[in-house]
């Protein structure tokens, strides 16, 4: 899905927007070939938020984490060991790689994911609370290592 109707100044809100939990379930980070949504929302819970965690199944480092508004609406991806992808201009950005929202475009550009941030992208736990952490989520996110992450 494109942009539908968000404009940059709002996406560019709803990404610094402080998230939290919406509940507080405790789940475990999922296995290869499982995924896990978390719902979050704003302080004030105007606003509604998703986190999604995708495993592959075979490749075990390859993963997707992802937070989404309005339940459609891709704000960040950050994709690992997975294929490279090319913007809408031609460029061909390598895994591990972020997509941010753009309006006009929603989330099909890319940039490398930065290291500054992102460390160590094979250590998928640990890049998935980097994740978490650069999407403004600051509630206690109740998610706990499963034997095979």
């Amino acid at each position: 899905m494109a942009d539908i109707g968000l404009t940059q100044v709002e996406a560019d809100e709803l990404i610094a927007m402080e998230k939290r939990p919406a509940d507080e379930k405790d789940q475990l980070f999922p296995i290869p070939g499982e995924r896990l949504t978390i719902p979050l929302s704003s302080l004030d819970r105007r606003e509604s938020f998703f986190l999604d965690v995708s495993r592959a199944q075979i490749k075990l480092t390859k993963a997707t984490y992802q937070n989404r508004a309005r339940a459609v609406i891709v704000l960040m991806r950050l994709d690992l060991d997975g294929a490279p992808h090319r913007n809408p201009d031609g460029e061909e950005v390598p895994c591990p790689h972020l997509h941010v929202y753009r309006e006009g475009y929603g989330d099909k550009w890319a940039k490398p994911a930065p290291l500054e941030i992102f460390a160590n992208p094979e250590e998928l736990f640990a890049t998935f609370l980097a994740f978490v952490q650069h999407c403004n989520v600051t509630g206690p996110l109740r998610v706990e290592r499963s034997l095979f992450s």
